[in-house]
């Protein structure tokens, strides 16, 4: 009996000790885990506890006014604008935001206990929730949104009692008029007061910011434009409770709340590739605490040529054509007016056209040729030649060469042979890298890649571009970057051709008569007043191109299709240019006729004379051009008799001769223009006679290898010409 009293009791002792160590673990894994939480939470608070802000919003509004965009936020797949910082919070927005959120803000260490209390018992009860949240909470909640849950209360308590103690009431307050948000994607005080009522928060009255303050309860029901009547009921009790505070004034708003409405919703255009293109520029736009940016667009002027594009394009399908793209830019300042990347509804609308790189055709020959003039090349009253000995695998448009040409016609009948030869007198590498100065492209491959199809449009480029390239030839040859917006810094201008070269060009283009035989008469590249233009088409008529200026605009157009097939036979001439007829004609609100083509600036130290098309000297002839000389060349045609020239092949030539060839193909043509007629001259070679034949004939040269010298004489007088230099190897 005694030892099973004894067993009993050593088998308690130790169930006891056990239940006594069990409990002892028991609460060191508590009081672990409860560390645990705590430092965790300690943790979450403390990476919590500052205020931080996201970039404002831009705001972009057209020349007018006119709203076109903002760029906004993108979160959780919703835009969400955001206002500019708030110092001095304005007092009214405050009484009327602390009356429904918090009107024991200032009594409270960001943690409102009666709140609580108050919450909790109604909870208890079964009554409807209250809301504890204050204005700290919510910043914390704002700042680093968590799911609702307990722990995320936890925190958020936490870091509203943190960041109250480390800024204060002040600093908190004005971080939720930053943050708060007010309906329609509108975050913060100063883009809802802007967004609704079209001013600052600090001239708000009392009834506008009473309905501002009753919106972020619920901002998707609430927000002004849904015209919720809870909104309204909201504002009222703001407005009674302040008024009940001592401010009389309030009081009086409260007959004011149902006449105040807000403004209407902007609408946001329908121009995508424009709206991308315009936001993600405002977002690089200096900011000096400015919400809105001027766009230099014209929404109107954009809206009516869209619809001009729309109707062309529905012609232009019949032939192949899908896409086109259309910029207006002002001339002198280089602000852009007007900017089409696509036609709405065919196929690529989602694509902009206006800076996708295409082939330009013959729409980059105008700056070889001005590039050519200022290294004095050529000359305006030279000669060039579009005969097949210079084709060098290039042939124009039409395959048929129209002999000697004077610049002016071979450039405005966009030929391509003597362009080309002109690229090869420039020399690949120099062109290619004045085509990367002007700001056609960024390219980081050698000339030779693109070779003499440079002339003809190998080098892709795109209308932005473009137009801004010819906005140096527009402008006295100063090259300066496109505007977009009031507020943007522009660029220092460049001094990229001369004064002369850009005017001659100028007048080149503009000049009707130069443009035959190529180019008809009285059809779309022909207007009442003073019209540069250049028309360009891609190999197989897969890129139309048209640029033309006045004194007032810049108007270039680009006509295709996105997957660059074929059209039809579309050519800048016959569609592009079209468009751009019809564009400036509207601009200029074209009813009179009080300029004519051509009528540019004349380039300053020249005076203006009639020349032979063939021989680019005065004197009779059945084709003259005007065109401007020097004075210089004026009194050498004066003075001299005769004018003799060998126009080919160019001074400077290097030629290879073909050892499998017989030495009797070996050989180089010569070419001769002589006023006035004459019946024979003699060539020389290295200063001796070498043949007499008629001015009209070629001469055939059998090349020898060595440095030669070569001139005309006429026989029996004393008149030479220039000589001609080439090397043969």
């Amino acid at each position: 009996m005694k030892k099973s009293f004894l067993v009993l009791f050593f088998k308690k002792e130790l169930l006891s000790s056990f239940a006594a160590h069990l409990t002892k673990r028991l609460a060191s894994s508590v009081a672990l885990a409860l560390c645990g939480v705590c430092l965790a939470w300690a943790r979450d608070v403390a990476l919590d506890a500052h205020l931080l802000a996201p970039e404002p919003t831009p705001v972009v509004l057209d020349r007018d006014g006119a709203f076109i965009t903002q760029a906004g936020h993108v979160t959780a797949g919703a835009r969400v604008a955001y206002g500019y910082w708030i110092v001095e919070p304005p007092a009214r927005v405050v009484a009327a935001t602390l009356a429904l959120e918090d009107h024991r803000f200032w009594l409270h260490p960001g943690v409102d206990p009666l709140a609580i209390l108050r919450a909790l018992a109604m909870r208890l009860s079964g009554g409807t929730s209250s809301g504890a949240s204050t204005i700290a909470m919510q910043v914390a909640r704002m700042q680093h949104p968590r799911p609702r849950t307990l722990w995320a209360k936890m925190v958020e308590t936490g870091v509203a009692v943190a960041i109250t103690t480390r800024y204060g009431h002040q600093a908190i307050l004005a971080q939720y008029l930053r943050l708060a948000p007010y309906g329609d994607s509108s975050h913060g005080i100063g883009h809802a007061a802007w967004w609704y009522f079209g001013r600052p928060a600090a001239d708000l009255d009392w009834a506008q910011a009473a309905l501002l303050a009753a919106v972020p309860q619920s901002p998707s029901w609430l927000a002004l434009h849904h015209a919720n009547p809870r909104t309204l009921l909201r504002a009222r009790a703001a407005l009674t409770r302040i008024a009940h505070a001592g401010d009389a004034e309030a009081g009086f708003a409260e007959t004011m709340l149902a006449d105040t409405q807000p403004l209407p919703r902007p609408r946001r255009p329908v121009f995508t590739q424009l709206v991308a293109r315009l936001e993600a520029r405002a977002r690089a736009l200096p900011r000096n605490n400015v919400p809105i940016d001027h766009a230099t667009l014209d929404l109107r002027l954009q809206t009516t040529l869209s619809a001009l594009l729309g109707r062309q394009m529905r012609d232009w399908r019949n032939f192949g054509a899908q896409q086109a793209a259309l910029m207006v830019v002002q001339k002198g300042t280089g602000a852009v007016l007007a900017c089409i990347g696509s036609v709405p509804g065919g196929p690529g609308a989602k694509y902009d056209f206006a800076s996708t790189d295409r082939s330009p055709g013959s729409a980059l020959k105008p700056f070889l040729y001005a590039l050519a003039l200022d290294r004095n090349l050529i000359a305006p009253d030279g000669i060039l030649l579009d005969q097949p000995e210079q084709a060098f695998g290039i042939a124009n448009a039409d395959h048929e060469f129209l002999g000697p040409v004077l610049p002016r016609q071979a450039l405005a009948n966009s030929r391509n042979v003597p362009a080309a030869a002109l690229l090869r007198r420039l020399t690949l590498d120099a062109s290619f890298n004045f085509l990367r100065v002007l700001g056609l492209h960024d390219l980081n491959v050698p000339a030779s890649h693109f070779g003499l199809g440079m002339a003809i449009g190998a080098v892709p480029t795109r209308l932005d571009r473009l137009l801004r390239a010819y906005g140096a030839l527009a402008n006295d040859g100063t090259w300066q970057d496109l505007l977009w917006f009031r507020e943007q810094q522009p660029s220092a201008p460049r001094q990229v051709f001369s004064v002369p070269a850009a005017r001659l060009v100028t007048r080149f283009l503009s000049d009707p008569m130069a443009r035959l035989p190529s180019f008809q008469r009285y059809g779309s590249s022909e207007y009442p007043l003073a019209v540069a233009l250049k028309t360009g088409t891609s190999q197989g008529y897969r890129d139309a191109w048209t640029v033309a200026w006045s004194d007032r605009f810049l108007v270039g157009a680009w006509v295709g299709r996105p997957d660059a097939a074929p059209m039809a036979q579309v050519s800048g001439a016959r569609s592009a240019a079209a468009l751009v007829q019809g564009v400036l004609l509207g601009l200029h609100a074209i009813g009179r006729a009080d300029l004519l083509a051509g009528d540019f600036l004349a380039p300053s130290g020249r005076v203006q004379t009639e020349l032979c098309a063939r021989t680019g000297r005065p004197g009779a002839c059945a084709n003259r051009q005007p065109e401007f000389v020097t004075m210089a060349a004026t009194t050498r045609a004066t003075e001299t008799q005769a004018h003799l020239a060998i126009i080919q092949p160019p001074t400077g030539t290097h030629v290879w001769r073909n050892p499998e060839l017989p030495d009797k193909l070996n050989r180089l043509a010569f070419r001769a223009a002589v006023t006035p007629a004459v019946p024979q001259i003699t060539w020389l070679v290295d200063d001796a006679p070498a043949a007499t034949t008629p001015p009209d004939k070629p001469f055939f040269w059998p090349m020898l290898p060595g440095r030669h010298r070569f001139q005309l004489r006429l026989p029996l007088a004393p008149d030479v010409s220039a000589p001609v230099t080439l090397s043969v190897d």
